[in-house]
């Protein structure tokens, strides 16, 4: 989505959850009043009045008519662009926080090298949540780390920016995302220690899971997945 025009940094910098003057790239969320997602981000910088927001497939039509509701006599298009994109390892590209080492390249003509079961073994070993998997509406920043990566704590109001905050400062999320090591596992599996459930499996693949667990649970916690023994992983830095 291409958001640009002589008001387009004061727009975006009332309406995202992050500092987008802060940097070329910034990560950032699309938030309702009540603090829960309506999509995820990067903000890219073209230029000092363009700037190119890159959110999972399916959303932007929820992220343009978020935006156009809320324009009102702000100086700026909001328009949709198409582009392909894909992950390069070691290049130079978009660092979009999709992949540790990993950045996003536009319009490219490179072939690609991994397979889409080797790149998911890759993102939920490094806990990155995905649209649809790990995050829905019904998900508070916090619960997915969200609010680590995506959102600053000193810029000016945004929506939702209330109910993050209250949260930040008074509170903790009940359930974090976290990376299990379990043998087999399936998305929707229950996640139980000391023989209740405290958590559910969102994504899987051989030997690793990801899911929702509750922050109760000790690190050292053992797990069963199903029938199966599962560990917590350490939680890997924003």
């Amino acid at each position: 989505m291409r958001v640009a025009g002589p008001d387009a940094e004061d727009f975006l910098q009332r309406m995202l959850s992050n500092d987008v003057t802060s940097a070329e790239v910034v990560r950032a969320l699309v938030l309702t009043a009540k603090g829960r997602l309506v999509a995820p981000l990067v903000v890219w910088r073209r230029g000092p009045e363009d700037f190119l927001l890159l959110t999972e497939a399916g959303l932007g039509d929820a992220v343009r008519t978020t935006l156009m509701r809320a324009r009102f006599a702000a100086k700026c298009e909001i328009e949709p662009e198409q582009h392909t994109s894909m992950l390069v390892f070691d290049g130079d590209g978009i660092d979009t926080g999709e992949l540790p080492g990993a950045v996003e390249v536009l319009d490219t003509t490179v072939e690609p090298t991994l397979d889409a079961d080797e790149l998911e073994r890759l993102r939920i070993e490094a806990a990155v949540p995905a649209w649809g998997k790990e995050l829905d509406e019904s998900i508070l920043p916090a619960e997915a780390g969200l609010d680590a990566t995506h959102v600053s704590f000193t810029k000016g109001c945004y929506p939702g920016q209330e109910p993050i905050a209250r949260l930040h400062y008074r509170g903790h999320a009940n359930r974090s995302l976290r990376v299990l090591e379990v043998d087999s596992a399936h998305a929707g599996d229950e996640i139980v220690y000391e023989g209740k459930v405290v958590g559910r499996v969102t994504s899987a693949v051989a030997a690793s899971a990801l899911g929702y667990v509750r922050t109760s649970v000790p690190d050292d916690a053992e797990l069963l997945v199903g029938y199966t023994r599962a560990t917590l992983k350490p939680a890997p830095r924003p």
